[in-house]
């Protein structure tokens, strides 16, 4: 569909509605609006969902391997040269070996459930996410079977500071002559972290392998070996590898069925909300409509002038067309721009809502990170913008159509 420049000359003309055209003009800017209001929101919200999902994602598989090997039947047997083995392996990247269980944790009259993990220091190491997250305190001080590092929210709501003791009570108790007495003991604070998810900083109480070995009473034997892998996306291809590297009856849990409900639910929502607010967008298409409707049956007079004047059917669509794509056109890319700006700057604008406000909008004890992410998928981008540019240019069709194929002589009869 060519245009020239009398048609985009007369569409430019009729989207600049006189006095007695007003309200048209109103509803048309109710349409531009409402597309650049769809399309952001469509944008923000799926930048917001994709962030969720990358930072749990990342925060989870930083801190947890993304296969764990348990023995099948019993505890793993010589199980440091398994890791060894497993390190060996052209897919993993590291293995690491630990001991892990419940315990109550209590300080300064504050008690709560805490999962304890017991690792090699050298292992604990290379944990980056932790290592390069440390606020205060020094990792090389986490050692022996006295020390503990805990994250910067249970510090927090303990009052506990490094240099300081938390006292860890086992489920596992001392049985004597009594009944059984509860087993606790106290460990200096070696180092606070901060990963940023609430789960990892509020409850996780890491210990050196010989301070775990000696409080859950496991002796030599470990829980299992934690197995991080080159792509954890594809984390089933080095499975049969690892299961081959343990030489004995072992099962492996990987990062996707360990986590598959809670991701799956995280899918299920950002689909359902894609399908929502593409509802916008469509509302917003269908005010075009309306508003093309009452532009042409206003215009009618003109049509039959311009129909008498010479000018084709083709013409005159191609005219009401022009005029409704560009609704579609600058709605779509106002909201490009707004939706992308707003995901740069989508931190800042919480900070500031919640300063503005004075409460909380993104509770860390309920999303699970402590700030908002956002991440912007081009390819989704394309999409939305495609999609509103496609129910824009749908929504003109017909009323450009009916401008085609009035009647000059019915238009000027009536007038």
């Amino acid at each position: 569909m060519a245009f020239g420049v009398f048609e985009r000359m007369v569409a430019m003309r009729y989207l600049r509605a006189r006095r007695q055209e007003g309200f048209i003009s109103v509803i048309a800017w109710f349409s531009l609006t409402g597309i650049a209001l769809g399309v952001a929101t469509l944008i923000i919200v799926m930048g917001v969902m994709n962030g969720f999902r990358a930072e749990l994602l990342g925060r989870i598989l930083g801190l947890n391997g993304h296969m764990t090997v348990y023995g099948a039947t019993e505890p793993l047997r010589d199980w440091d040269a398994v890791a060894q083995r497993m390190r060996a392996l052209p897919d993993v990247i590291d293995a690491t070996a630990l001991v892990e269980g419940q315990a109550m944790a209590t300080a300064n009259g504050a008690a709560s459930g805490a999962l304890v993990r017991a690792m090699k220091p050298e292992d604990m190491a290379r944990r980056t996410l932790i290592v390069s997250n440390i606020k205060s305190g020094d990792i090389a001080e986490f050692t022996g079977d006295d020390a503990a590092m805990i994250g910067i929210r249970m510090a927090g709501r303990m009052g506990l500071k490094v240099g300081d003791r938390l006292t860890l009570i086992s489920p596992q108790g001392n049985v004597t002559a009594f009944g059984t007495m509860p087993r606790l003991r106290a460990f200096k604070i070696a180092a606070i972290y901060e990963v940023g998810m609430f789960e990892y900083d509020n409850a996780f109480v890491f210990l050196p392998m010989e301070a775990g070995q000696n409080f859950f009473r496991t002796g030599e034997d470990v829980s299992g070996i934690e197995v991080f892998v080159r792509d954890p996306q594809r984390v089933w291809r080095a499975r049969q590898d690892v299961i081959a590297a343990a030489q004995q009856p072992v099962r492996v849990l990987d990062w996707q069925q360990a986590n598959s409900s809670f991701f799956n639910a995280v899918q299920v929502e950002r689909n359902v909300m894609f399908l929502i607010l593409t509802l916008i967008i469509l509302v917003a298409a269908f005010n075009i409509i309306s508003s093309l409707i009452m532009l042409v049956k206003d215009k009618s007079r003109d049509i039959a002038i311009l129909r008498t004047m010479g000018a084709s059917r083709g013409s005159v669509l191609r005219i009401f067309f022009m005029a409704g794509a560009s609704i579609g056109v600058l709605g779509t890319f106002a909201g490009l721009g707004l939706g992308l700006l707003f995901n740069v700057n989508i931190e800042h604008i919480r900070q500031f809502l919640q300063w503005i406000t004075g409460t909380q909008l993104f509770s860390a004890e309920v999303y699970f990170l402590a700030t908002m992410p956002s991440k912007t998928d081009p390819n989704e981008v394309i999409q939305v913008v495609l999609m509103a540019l496609g129910l824009s240019f749908l929504a003109t069709i017909y009323p450009a159509w009916r401008a085609a194929r009035l009647d000059p002589v019915e238009a000027l009869r009536y007038e």
